[in-house]
């Protein structure tokens, strides 16, 4: 069975000042073994980033039990489901010492051409990554209803927020919205995260991050501008 393990040690910078595990940090960690682990699979940037192809997140979502915190030690699981036409479903979990899971998350990757920044077909250029199951995925992320908007603010992308695909990094998105509710981030547990990036943001470029409410810790956001980026959706619950 090919699954990825990783042992990850929580760092203080990785936790925000409730010493829980921030978001971004998560999401980087899941990016990260995603990537080692196709490497590992055979799709690593022979095939992929030196023919002028990049990785990139169309979807991802995340069903937290309880974030991991500061100074725990734990093992980070992922692996690749069968292949879905463009995209590339990926399963991940996250384990305490006594091998319980903490969180549990998917994602959808695809393949985008670097010079005309629109998907590939994978199989059509040779590039194929063995699918798994264990019984341990949770569904795959879908779309994310808009809520009305009750704040907006304007938001242009600053330098320290790109990466090598040469636009907004996927981690960075969380840190915004969350930005956009530090009081609720400081008084409740997340449990469900769901991201939609519909269309890449570059260097300098500008968009109105709004935020809607629902019921029960729920927190809808949208970035547009010229287009529609991205939706996000977070899921707080009272501590007990």
């Amino acid at each position: 069975m090919s699954v990825f393990r990783r042992s990850v040690k929580i760092r203080d910078c990785d936790v925000s000042f409730n010493r829980k595990l921030r978001p971004s940090c998560l999401f980087s960690m899941l990016q990260e073994a995603s990537i080692d682990h196709t490497e590992e699979l055979g799709a690593g940037r022979d095939k992929t980033l030196d023919r002028g192809f990049l990785w990139v997140i169309a979807r991802q979502r995340v069903e937290i039990r309880r974030l991991p915190e500061y100074d725990e030690h734990l093992t980070l699981e992922s692996w690749p489901g069968e292949m879905m036409h463009v995209f590339f479903p990926r399963y991940y979990r996250m384990l305490d010492a006594s091998g319980a899971a903490l969180l549990s998350a998917s994602a959808l990757w695809m393949l985008i051409d670097a010079e005309k920044r629109t998907f590939i077909f994978p199989q059509q250029e040779g590039i194929f990554v063995p699918g798994e199951t264990t019984g341990n995925e949770i569904s795959l992320p879908s779309g994310i209803r808009a809520m009305p908007a009750e704040e907006k603010r304007k938001f242009a992308v600053p330098y320290s927020h790109t990466d090598i695909n040469g636009h907004m990094n996927n981690i960075r998105y969380i840190d915004e919205c969350e930005n956009m509710i530090p009081q609720t981030a400081a008084e409740k547990d997340l449990k469900e995260i769901a991201v939609e990036y519909a269309h890449e943001i570059r260097l300098g470029e500008e968009m109105e991050i709004s935020l809607g409410r629902g019921s029960d810790g729920q927190y809808f956001f949208s970035g547009d501008g010229e287009m529609h980026y991205f939706s996000m959706h977070l899921q707080y619950s009272d501590r007990e």
